[in-house]
């Protein structure tokens, strides 16, 4: 089955996740009216964010704007038998107050994706409950399986894959982006400056209420040899050129061949003008970034 069209998706996409968490509902309405006058097209959020708060947030303001011209992709959290999945889909649509999801994910790869879970996902592109499905956080081959299963069944593929990808650290290997050209999957990155690693802030310790402080998970994917590797380069590339960390990050991550979108999330309107601002780097900047990305720390000598 060939898939329902995919909403609009502009180079640039505002992130939900810290709404309800590090931002109340009027700093999430300031920015959402903000991306909306800036000309942004999607906003990404999911059950998962703060326990369902973000789907909330947006939804309130949905209702209370009426954009016409914004799509809203959200996501489920595991397991995806068939009674939660379903549960967690009419949950969702009802904290975001509308009667289709536009596009929908399943938030992380996992063991109970079935084919019970595909075919009922299947039902809900049929009905119009779903009109695109995405997939995130998965290893190439379970996306592998699924994509082959979905087509074997004559189901509804997942059409949008969302990943990380910064210059630390990026899921988007060889394996994965071969099945994305292969599936034509539209890509959406999250996390272009890493969390704030990136930035150099945290080379001294966890900056207190950031996002390594309130998310301590985060810290086990970048505080390891060869993101700090790639982060001691660019921040010697930033004094170099005299452009800021976070820019030259942001630029590399819109820049990247495979992005169809990049999520630039935040707490307040800067966050999102910086990403307008460095769109676009020259092809010798993106080169040296690019060497940056692929760097690993040298090896640990032998006592």
């Amino acid at each position: 089955m060939n898939d329902h069209p995919l909403p609009s998706f502009g180079k640039i996409a505002l992130g939900g996740a810290t709404f309800g968490r590090e931002i109340d509902q009027p700093a999430a309405f300031t920015l959402l009216d903000h991306a909306l006058d800036r000309g942004i097209t999607q906003v990404d959020t999911a059950a998962g964010y703060s326990a369902g708060a973000s789907e909330s947030i947006i939804g309130a303001w949905l209702q209370a704007r009426r954009p016409r011209a914004l799509s809203v992709a959200t996501k489920a959290i595991p397991p995806y038998d068939a009674t939660t999945l379903t549960t967690s889909i009419q949950q969702s649509l009802n904290r975001l107050q509308v009667d289709a999801l536009e596009l929908f994910y399943l938030h992380h790869g996992h063991e109970s994706i079935t084919d019970e879970t595909l075919r009922l996902l299947d039902d809900m592109v049929r009905v119009g409950t779903i009109q695109a499905l995405g997939i995130s956080n998965i290893k190439a081959t379970q996306l592998a399986a699924l994509l082959q299963r979905q087509t074997e069944l004559g189901l509804a593929r997942f059409s949008v894959l969302q990943c990380t990808n910064n210059l630390a650290v990026s899921d988007l290997d060889v394996a994965t982006r071969e099945l994305c050209v292969r599936y034509r999957l539209a890509v959406v990155t999250f996390s272009p400056i890493a969390a704030g690693f990136l930035t150099g802030k945290h080379q001294r310790g966890v900056i207190a209420q950031s996002r390594f402080d309130l998310i301590p998970g985060h810290q086990s994917i970048y505080f390891k040899p060869d993101p700090h590797a790639r982060l001691d380069a660019l921040l010697k590339l930033a004094r170099a050129t005299g452009h800021p960390p976070a820019h030259l990050a942001l630029g590399w991550a819109l820049r990247h061949p495979m992005a169809t979108s990049v999520l630039i999330g935040g707490r307040t309107t800067t966050h999102l003008d910086q990403a307008f601002a460095v769109r676009t780097i020259d092809d010798g900047l993106f080169r040296q970034l690019d060497e940056i990305a692929h760097l690993s720390a040298p090896p640990t000598p032998l006592p």
